[in-house]
């Protein structure tokens, strides 16, 4: 079977791209494609730095699934070398190193819960060990030849961290070239990513050139907001709903987002068509409660992974019991939260809002699952979340607090 019109395949691809570099190339690609028979090269590179993936991630593999449907060649490259450094895209210090052991078993997670979203038995999966960890010293001389420090330095992480003193490690400015790498490696026609990856894609671009490959088209999806509306889904923040939850607790989460992330959420995380969800951003333009809007974005995104049209129905009957039918007390007193405190780790928020007398009582409340916030257990003391107001935190049986940012 042949490939589709390029006018239809970059109606399809193009939905929730927010940058690429560029379209123009993009559509040549495809007509050139389309006249050989021959597939793009679609490249995603992922390091296995944690073990789970969260909605978050799901992203750029959705948008490597469309090209998979169209007839084109995913290839995901597992960064089980690059890892080993850690990139240091958005962050203010140096990303732990990680053992190849421990790359290599998150990597095995992460296939596991991919496979929620796209059929990795019809990837090529390389691993980028397999060129990078050949190369001798004169041959990573080279490559570090091919960039400047004023070059790195344009990246906004590296700038801020040098413009405020932090140190920056020589080993990091090699990261951006080791992906870029991997795109030679590989002939990478496209390569997807998020837009916090756009340095790293570009630098793929240029190494193609200097290899006298024809540069990769870069396709940038956004970052979306977790479940707090404010900073990125992120497990480090709790404020994320996870491939390995459970449809109750998907659905639990979902419910927790604001308002204005619905659309958003089906947008990027659903298989919804576009048509319905601009009915139901009608519909609630109109006066619908979001909450019911909310309610089948919260089915969408159980059947979208993995689960059934039943299971997303008994979560939701599930929920409806727990939150909608008064089974919270009518009288839950505010606790204040001091926005300059967020995020904050479990145990504190208990103390700072009474809800625990000291540390060492709140420690052991959350150990033994008596904490939640809007329902969600919540296990580990020392996890960090971001609470927003109008959650209700519960300790214990009886001991409920209505969060108030202040």
């Amino acid at each position: 079977m042949g490939f589709l019109p390029v006018d239809e395949q970059l109606q399809i691809l193009m939905r929730g791209v927010v940058d690429i570099v560029s379209e123009e190339e993009l559509r040549q690609k495809l007509e050139r494609s389309r006249a050989t028979g021959r597939p793009l090269r679609v490249k995603l590179g992922i390091d296995p730095t944690g073990k789970d993936l969260t909605l978050g991630h799901t992203v750029p593999l959705r948008k490597m699934k469309q090209f998979m449907e169209l007839g084109h060649q995913a290839v995901l490259i597992i960064g089980d070398y690059t890892a080993t450094i850690g990139d240091p895209t958005g962050r203010n210090e140096a990303r732990p190193q990680l053992t190849h052991e421990q790359t290599r078993a998150n990597a095995a997670r992460y296939l596991e819960q991919a496979a929620r979203v796209l059929d990795v038995t019809k990837l090529e999966i390389r691993y980028n060990s397999e060129w990078l960890a050949p190369m001798t010293f004169a041959d990573v001389t080279r490559l570090a030849a091919k960039s400047t420090v004023a070059h790195m330095l344009e990246r906004e992480d590296f700038r801020k961290r040098y413009e405020e003193g932090r140190p920056i490690y020589i080993h990091e400015f090699f990261y951006p070239l080791m992906q870029g790498t991997d795109s030679v490696a590989i002939q990478a026609d496209v390569e997807l990513g998020g837009t916090d990856q756009k340095f790293n894609l570009l630098t793929g671009r240029d190494l193609q050139r200097d290899a006298g490959q024809e540069p990769q088209v870069c396709m940038m999806t956004p970052i979306v907001e977790g479940l707090d509306g404010v900073e990125k889904m992120s497990k480090s923040l709790g404020n994320y709903i996870g491939l390995d939850h459970d449809p109750l607790e998907m659905f639990g989460r979902t419910m927790s987002i604001p308002d204005t992330l619905i659309v958003k959420y089906f947008t990027y995380f659903t298989d919804v068509p576009e048509a319905e969800i601009q009915r139901y951003q009608a519909a609630m333009e109109q006066g619908e409660n979001p909450m019911e809007v909310k309610k089948r974005l919260g089915r969408a995104i159980i059947t979208t992974y993995g689960y059934s049209e039943e299971e997303a129905r008994q979560a939701e009957e599930r929920w409806v019991a727990q939150f909608s039918r008064g089974e919270l007390p009518d009288d839950i007193p505010e606790v204040a939260v001091p926005a300059s405190e967020l995020p904050i780790q479990a145990a504190r928020l208990l103390v700072i809002t009474n809800l625990a007398p000291s540390m060492g009582e709140a420690r052991r409340l959350i150990q033994q699952g008596g904490f939640t916030v809007d329902g969600e257990k919540v296990t580990d003391p020392r996890a960090e979340l971001t609470v927003r107001t109008g959650q209700v935190l519960r300790a214990g049986k009886r001991k409920y607090g209505r969060v108030v940012i202040s």
